[in-house]
């Protein structure tokens, strides 16, 4: 009997492992299939304007910007999460043994500085970051080039939804601010279930919502990682207030996106060596923390 429920909670935790990266990958394409309607079909909603600005060129120019920013987002994801960033294949051993260092109890290795133990990867990081539940993985040294371009396509990609979903949040408002307007746009789902809107208004206004609420989301995260990206941080680095590793502003850039940092970003494809082995760093400050 424990034997079938270890079983059955081990299928459980899997699940749950991927759900987070299912859920992303439903509302991403969500989204990206409902900006395409809206280009494709809805917009504009002035028939006088259609002959203008929404031209079929026009039109063919925006599905190729929001599909340019879903590949990217998907491919970059994709690298994210196959890049391991953990000391796996990692040859320490042969390091000398310095200020940093540290012995991992649960690894039972020694790890080099910025190196911490991630609970739920179960493994040691090399320059770890945080650990990601939104792709569940963690944000390490071999892979944060990929988490950063994800992030910023994804925010591009929310805002461009955003703009484009105006025209919704005109349409919902367009009667006035009733009681039906602001329940519809703040509680769709109870505004369906009670059957006072249709599916099409429902995933229309709920899509819209996601889209704002998704956008400020992430616009968090990723000017919070772009602000440590500047300065040389990590985030438990940033923790205690410490940048023993900061390089200037271009020595950031260059030591964390790679060679082509300047170009990188545009494609996963562009390829970018790191400069370090994720072992040693170059110590510009102090190690020890303000706070």
């Amino acid at each position: 009997m424990t034997s079938i429920a270890s079983k059955v909670f081990c299928r459980v935790e899997k699940m749950c492992h991927y759900l987070p990266v299912v859920l992303n990958t439903f509302l991403v394409f969500s989204i990206t299939g409902e900006v395409s309607y809206l280009v494709s079909v809805e917009a504009p909603l002035e028939p006088d304007q259609k002959k203008t600005q929404w031209s079929s060129r026009w039109k063919l120019i925006h599905l190729l910007a929001q599909y340019f920013m879903l590949g990217n987002i998907c491919w970059n994801a994709l690298l994210f999460m196959k890049t391991s960033p953990s000391i796996k294949g990692v040859f320490l051993g042969g390091e000398v043994l310095g200020q940093g260092w540290r012995y991992c109890y649960t690894c039972e290795t020694h790890t080099p500085p910025r190196c911490s133990h991630c609970y739920d990867c179960k493994v040691c990081v090399l320059r770890r970051d945080h650990h990601c539940v939104f792709f569940g993985q963690c944000v390490g040294f071999r892979n944060y080039r990929y988490f950063l371009s994800c992030l910023f396509f994804m925010w591009s990609g929310l805002l461009y939804a955003t703009l484009m979903n105006a025209e919704v949040f005109i349409v919902i408002l367009k009667e006035g601010v009733t009681v039906h307007s602001i329940l519809l746009l703040l509680i769709p789902w109870i505004m369906l279930v009670s059957g006072q809107v249709s599916a099409r208004a429902f995933a229309f206004a709920f899509i819209a919502d996601t889209c704002v609420v998704g956008f400020l989301l992430v616009s968090s995260f990723f000017f919070f990682h772009l602000y440590l990206l500047f300065r040389g941080q990590t985030t438990r680095e940033w923790y205690s207030s410490r940048r023993p590793y900061s390089l200037g502003l271009f020595g950031n850039l260059h030591h964390t996106l790679g060679l082509r940092w300047y170009i990188c970003w545009l494609c996963p494809l562009i390829p970018s060596p790191l400069p370090g082995d994720g072992i040693n760093f170059q110590v510009t400050g102090s190690l020890e923390p303000s706070r």
